[in-house]
């Protein structure tokens, strides 16, 4: 067995989904760091040089049945003292994935990769499970707070700062940014609706958004030498940014509430695009070659979720 179990683990390359604005299984960057990919036995065919690919399926055994006391999805590991539950899915897939999300970790993996070769698997990026269960657990004690109340004093989170919503009952409606108070004001009827002020606020937003978007991109792209196609908005509620073989960006109109480190980072990012279409070591040479913090705005953002934000 400890032979089978070492011949797995030499032939699998995990993949890591970030929770992070679900569903980055979709998200473009794993959450922890890739094993490296060792030269495969002969058992298995030669892994692919593309990094977004899997390695094929070693001919080995299927796993053994489970034990009793750990039937069906939903199974245990002892980690460091603490007992840590997870859902086990299986399907056709050629690599053990994690994803964290609501109810936990859950792990998808081949149908003939052993319970022994996942559990290994699981000590492995233990460090990072842990981390991502507990950053998930705070975000959901961050969501039990007061919801925010719209309206005349609101604040709200602007390229980084925090800024005061002031509403003018005035008949002409329009929203204009005082930097010298950090102050919106925003000019409604009196008889205006919450919604029409969100939407209104919104709007200057999505505005502000679309001018910072446009003014920096064009210095990074030169940095780079690469030409895109076009840039637009994007509300999706699972990545912040993305970018075609064409040179068609769409970055998320909310990165307007994150500092201008986070902004430019995610251009950059998606500018690497366009000369690795992938996320290589090569990708990341490519993004630090034209923003060198690269990796501290990463992690920044990472701290982030849409579901973190405003509801509009």
């Amino acid at each position: 067995m400890p032979s089978i179990v070492k011949a797995i683990q030499l032939a699998l390359q995990l993949d890591l989904f970030s929770d992070f604005l679900l569903p980055e299984r979709r998200k473009a960057k794993p959450e922890a760091p890739e094993l490296p990919s060792p030269t495969p036995k002969p058992i298995a065919p030669p892994t692919s040089k593309n990094d977004d690919q899997h390695s094929s399926r070693p001919s080995l055994p299927l796993a053994p049945p489970q034990d009793k006391t750990n039937a069906g999805n939903h199974r245990r590991i002892l980690i460091n003292g603490t007992v840590l539950e997870y859902n086990l899915q299986r399907s056709k897939r050629r690599s053990i994935g994690f994803l964290i999300n609501d109810e936990g970790l859950r792990i998808t993996a081949p149908r003939w990769v052993t319970i022994p070769a996942i559990e290994s698997a699981i000590h492995e990026k233990q460090n990072w499970i842990l981390r991502k269960l507990s950053e998930r657990h705070e975000r959901t004690l961050g969501k039990r707070e007061p919801v925010m109340v719209w309206g005349d004093g609101a604040k709200l989170a602007y390229l980084g700062n925090e800024i005061v919503v002031r509403v003018l009952n005035v008949l002409n409606t329009g929203a204009h940014f005082d930097s010298e108070t950090n102050e919106l004001h925003v000019r409604l009827p009196v008889d205006a609706s919450e919604q029409q002020l969100k939407d209104l606020i919104r709007n200057w937003l999505q505005q502000q958004a679309k001018r910072e978007f446009n003014e920096r991109l064009p210095g990074y792209a030169e940095k780079l030498n690469v030409h895109y196609h076009s840039v637009s908005l994007s509300a999706a509620t699972t990545r912040w940014g993305s970018c075609t073989s064409q040179g068609k960006i769409r970055l998320n109109w909310r990165l307007i509430h994150f500092s201008p480190l986070i902004i430019d980072y995610v251009i950059a990012h998606e500018l690497a695009h366009l000369k690795e279409m992938n996320h290589s070591p090569r990708f990341w040479a490519t993004v630090e070659s034209i923003f060198p913090d690269f990796d501290i705005a990463r992690r920044q953002l990472r701290q982030h979720a849409t579901t973190d934000l405003p509801n509009f």
